[in-house]
C-alpha cells in the first residue's frame, strides 16, 4: 500500500482554484487544471510514492501483475488495471460527445491502426480497444446534459421558445418514432451546412432570451443553457444539440452513469469519476478538439432516456453507500466515517478481491493494510494492492472516502 500522486491534466475548460484547493497546492493555479487521474493508463499513469523513490503505478502493474491486480482481476482483463480514477474540475463546458461499445472501440482501435494514424494525433478517436463506461458522482454541484429527452417534452421545449424557424424541425419530431425522430432531427443539426447553422443558431438564441426574459419557468435552465453554449460556442450544432438532451442538476453525493453511446456534456462543477480503463471519445462539437459527426453518428444510441434513468441506483453496505451499476470494470463506494465509526478502527473491504484506489473527499483517516499504514488527508489517494488486504480505516473526526474496485 502507498500513496498515489495523481496525474493532472490542464485543458481550457479547467478551473485555477478547485483541483488546487483540493489538493492543497498553492491557489490560484498557474493553468486551468480539468482533471486529476489516479490509475494505470499508458497516457498520464499515476505514480506511487515508495521509499525507493516514486514509481509509475504502469510500471509497478506490469512488474508484478499477480500481486497487484490478483488472479481474479487477471483472469477477467489480463495483466492491467480495468478502472481509472479521475476527479474533474469543469469551470466551462465540456465538449458534446459520447463513447462508444467494447465492439465499436475493438473494430475503430483497428481500423485506425490499419490507416496509420498515430495513437497520440490529435485527430485519433480510438486510442484503446476498451469501451469506456462511466460514473460521476459530484463532490459539489453539478451541472450536465446527458441522454435523449422524451421526443413529447423536447417538443413542448421547441414550441415553448416561439422561434418559427424551429417549425419543420418540430415536424421532424412529430411524423415518426422518438427514436428515428431524434436521430433525423440531430443528424440534420450536425451535419447542416454552416450558414444555415448560423441562422438558426441565432432565432434560437434570440428565441432563449424572450424565454428567460418573460419569466417562464419550465424550461428556463434548457433557455439559459442555450444561452450560456452560444456564447462560448457561437455558430456551433452543438448549441442546437442541447436542446435535445436532458438538463441535469446534481448535489454533492448524487451520481450519474453514462453508458456507451450516450450523448453527453458535462456543464460545470466539481466531481469524481470511476470509468474503464479508456481514453477513447467522439466529439460532435463545443470544442476546439478534433470533431468526428460521421463516427459520432455511428456510435449513438437515439432511444429516449428519462432522467430517472441515469441515476445509478444505491444501496448501503456496511460503511459504503454502494453505487450499482452494470461496468465490469469498476465498482464504487462512498464511505462515510462519522458518530459511532470514529475513533476505532472499522473494516473497509469491499465483497470482494481485486485492487483499490481510496481517495480521501472529506476530512482524515489512517488507512490499514497488512502491508502497513498511511495516512490519507482530503485530496490524498492510496493504491492498496490486491496482496495487501483487508483494509481497515480510523478516523478520528468525520471523513469520507470514495472506494474504486474492479466490478463484481
Amino acid at each position: 500500500m502507498e500513496l498515489l500522486r495523481g496525474a493532472v491534466r490542464t485543458y481550457a475548460w479547467g478551473s485555477r482554484t478547485a483541483l488546487a484547493e483540493f489538493t492543497g497546492r498553492p491557489v490560484p493555479a498557474a493553468h486551468p487544471e480539468a482533471e486529476l487521474w489516479f490509475g494505470a493508463h499508458p497516457g498520464d499513469p499515476a505514480f506511487l510514492e515508495t521509499e525507493r523513490g516514486e514509481l509509475s503505478l504502469l510500471e509497478a502493474v506490469a512488474a508484478d501483475p499477480e500481486g497487484q491486480l490478483g488472479s481474479a482481476s487477471r483472469d477477467r482483463f489480463g495483466d492491467v488495471l480495468p478502472f481509472l480514477v479521475k476527479v474533474l474540475a469543469a469551470d466551462e463546458p465540456l465538449s458534446l460527445q459520447a463513447h462508444p461499445s467494447a465492439e465499436q472501440a475493438i473494430e475503430g482501435y483497428l481500423r485506425e491502426e490499419k490507416m496509420g494514424i498515430p495513437v497520440a494525433s490529435p485527430v485519433r478517436n480510438y486510442r484503446d480497444t476498451s469501451h469506456k463506461p462511466e460514473l460521476l458522482v459530484a463532490l459539489h454541484s453539478f451541472e450536465a446534459l446527458a441522454g435523449f429527452r422524451q421526443a413529447s417534452a423536447t417538443i413542448e421545449l421547441l414550441r415553448g421558445l416561439a422561434v418559427t424557424d424551429l417549425d419543420p424541425y418540430i415536424d421532424l419530431l412529430n411524423d415518426q418514432s422518438d427514436a428515428d425522430g431524434l436521430r433525423a432531427l440531430f443528424t440534420t443539426w450536425i451535419t447542416a451546412p454552416q450558414p444555415d447553422i448560423d441562422v438558426l443558431v441565432s432565432a434560437v438564441i434570440d428565441g432563449a432570451i424572450q424565454y428567460v426574459s418573460s419569466g417562464a419557468t419550465e424550461f428556463a435552465a434548457e433557455a439559459r443553457t442555450v444561452l450560456e453554449l452560444g456564447e462560448r460556442y457561437p455558430g456551433d450544432a452543438g448549441v442546437l444539440a442541447s436542446l435535445l438532451l436532458n438538463r441535469i442538476s446534481l448535489a454533492a453525493g448524487e451520481a450519474l452513469y453514462i453508458p456507451a453511446g450516450n450523448l453527453h456534456t458535462y456543464l460545470r462543477g466539481f466531481a469524481i469519476e470511476v470509468m474503464a480503463n479508456s481514453d477513447n471519445v467522439l466529439r460532435g462539437g463545443l470544442t476546439p478538439k478534433h470533431v468526428d459527426v460521421p463516427e459520432l453518428l455511428r456510435v449513438l444510441d437515439f432511444a429516449p432516456t428519462a432522467e430517472a434513468q441515469l441515476h445509478p441506483p444505491v444501496h448501503r453496505e456496511g460503511l459504503g453507500l454502494i453505487y450499482d451499476t452494470p461496468a465490469d470494470e469498476f465498482a464504487v463506494a462512498l464511505l462515510t466515517l462519522d458518530g459511532e465509526h470514529l475513533d476505532h478502527e472499522v473494516d473497509a473491504s469491499p465483497s470482494h478481491d481485486g485492487p483499490q484506489i481510496l481517495l480521501c473527499a472529506e476530512g482524515s483517516a489512517v488507512v490499514h493494510g497488512k502491508s502497513g499504514s498511511l495516512t490519507l488527508e482530503r485530496g490524498m489517494a492510496a493504491w492498496v494492492a490486491a496482496d495487501d488486504g483487508p483494509v481497515g480505516l480510523v478516523a478520528h473526526q468525520p471523513a469520507k472516502l470514495f472506494r474504486a474496485t474492479v466490478g463484481v
